[in-house]
This record gives C-alpha cells, structure tokens and sequence, in this order.
C-alpha cells in the first residue's frame, strides 16, 4: 500500500535542515540594545542638556572677560531674605526708618523710590535730605524694589542702601575712650546672633551714656541693614568694634583697669544697687538661648542677675542688656 510514510493522517514537518550561514551576531546586538541611556545633561535636546550647554558657555565668557568662577549649584550662594548687591550694601526700608537714617546721616549710596509712590512728609523730606547730602536718586518700578528689598520687608515704596559698616578695633575704641572719660561703659555680646536684638543693644548704649559696642567676629551677628533699622540711628552715632577672639580682648580691656561683669539669670550678684556701677565698666550679653559661654562667664569679675517675677522665665538679650544699663545710669547719677 502506498502512502507517506509517518503517522497516518499527520502533517509532515520538516527535516532537519543541514548547517546555515550565521547572521554575524545581528541577533544578539539586537537584544543588547543600545547601551545605557544618556544623561539628561549630555542629551542636547533636553531641557537639562540645554542649560548645561548654556551653562558652558556663560562660564567661557566670564573666562574671557576674567571672571571665571563655577556657577553651579554646588557654587552658588545661600539664599539671603534680603538680597546683597554687587557692592555687599544692604538696605534700609520703610519710611521712618529711611528718614531717620537720613537724619542721623547714616552712610548711605543710593536712595530708591517707586513709581508712583504716594507722597508724604516722610518722604518728601528723605528726597530734600539725600539731594542735599548728593545721594543718588533712582526711580524703580515696585515689583523691581519688592525684589531688591525681599518679598518679606515692607518697603513703603522707599529704600536705602547702606554700605558695609566701618568696624571699629576694640582695643583702639576702649583706648580712645578712657582717655576722654574716666567711667566708661561698654557692651559685649557673646554669640548674640539676632540683628534686632543688637540695634536695640546699640539704642540703649547711646541712651543711657554708653561709648561702645564690642561684638565677636565669628558666631555672631555683625551691624546689618535690620541692625540699622532697630538702633533708630544710634548706630551712626555709637561705635560698633569687631573683635576677633573675645576672651583675649576681654583679658587686654580688664589689664586697662575695666571691670568686667556678665548678664546671667543665675548670677550671684543681684543688679540692684551694684555696687561696680560706678566703676570703669564692660558688659557682657550672652546669646539668645545659651546665654553666656563657660570661657567668657571664667573671664567676668561678676555674675549679674535681674530679679524677674517667677511667671516669666528669662528676658531677651536686648531687653537684659537694657534693663542693666539703665540701672547703672540710675546709679551713677545718685552718686
């Protein structure tokens, strides 16, 4: 009987074919793929890689032009709630505040007014004080003053800029000073970091017979546009000094016969009627949470507290310092 041989009824499947030529690995490419992706910066057409290339270019400007410097982020600087221009001025704000440090001539470089501001005396009379001390005007639009002064500040439609503050050298101040006026009094402030805290310091100084200021270099606050603004233009008239170790400065003020006492709330000499008062005198306010540092506390001849009421737990370093140097006018006039 004839017929194809295998199953009955099956389909015939192929025979085995005889070896074929290879593909030469086409096959396997395929699979691979092609390589790992690009980054998003090495890939032009993305947004990332276009602010790379631009990146690159501004930097080979700057090159150029003698400015090199990365701008990266790992480059760029902390964000400041108020901007500092190219020359490290800040500015003063707000209509009082602008007009009372035109009034105490507090050095300033330009004074800036908004379009369309709403005249007042305040400002009619910082206009006639900057024309007549040849400050420059410059007339911005608002949303450029809201940028320059921080979306933060209330501006008034008004601003100031205020150069870097002139530091006094501590020891050349307390020098100057001994010299014209055999009481003196200074404050120190040790780690006070709140610029409010310090133009109310300043304020206070000047109000009841202080020469001096003297604040650290390092973990402290320096004299700043918010400074400025506090002290009401006390500090155009009371010298800031800077000193770079306080502890050794606090030692070379002692040696010219300044007695030296710190504000503790666990003082062991209570302020009323002290009787250092009426002595050549340097004090010390420690930082708004730590207070005084065990370094500086070892330098003081005294402790010094203020007796509060029990409900209140401790008084901030612009309303200590106050509070102490006012009793120590008080003490000096009755003596």
């Amino acid at each position: 009987m004839s017929g194809k041989p295998g199953r009955p009824g099956g389909a015939r499947k192929g025979g085995k074919k005889g070896p074929t030529a290879g593909t030469g690995g086409n096959g396997r490419r395929a699979l691979e793929g092609k390589g790992p992706t690009p980054k998003a910066e090495d890939r032009s057409w993305h947004v990332a890689g276009k602010r790379k290339l631009a990146q690159d270019r501004l930097e080979a400007a700057r090159a150029r032009h003698g400015k090199g410097g990365k701008t990266g982020d790992a480059a760029a600087p902390a964000r400041r709630r108020t901007p500092k221009r190219d020359d490290d001025s800040e500015l003063l704000t707000g209509r009082n505040s602008v007009l009372e440090a035109l009034r105490t001539k507090v050095p300033a470089t330009t004074l800036y007014i908004a379009t369309r501001i709403e005249m007042d005396d305040r400002v009619k009379e910082s206009i006639a004080l900057a024309t007549k001390r040849g400050i420059p005007l410059v007339e911005v639009m608002r949303p450029e003053l809201d940028r320059k002064a921080g979306h933060d500040a209330v501006h008034q439609g008004i601003a100031l800029a205020v150069p870097p503050y002139q530091y006094a050298h501590p020891l050349d101040l307390v020098d100057d000073v001994i010299e014209s006026d055999k009481n003196p009094l200074f404050v120190a402030l040790d780690g006070v970091t709140d610029p409010r805290n310090l133009g109310a310091i300043i304020r206070s100084v000047a109000a009841f017979g202080g020469q001096g200021v003297i604040v650290p270099q390092r973990r402290s606050v320096g004299v700043t546009a918010s400074a400025w603004k506090t002290s009401a233009g006390a500090a155009a008239r009371i010298p800031v000094a800077l000193a770079s170790n306080l502890a050794q400065t606090i030692d070379s003020i002692k040696d010219r016969g300044v007695f030296v006492i710190g504000l503790d709330g666990d003082g062991d000499v209570s302020l009323p009627g002290l009787e250092l008062a009426n002595r050549p005198l340097l004090v010390v306010t420690g930082s708004e949470g730590k207070g005084l540092s065990r370094l500086i506390t070892e330098k003081c001849d005294a402790i010094v507290s203020i007796p509060i009421s029990a409900a209140t737990e401790s008084l901030n370093a612009g309303i200590a310092t106050s509070v102490t140097l006012y009793e120590i006018a008080k003490l000096r006039a009755e003596r």
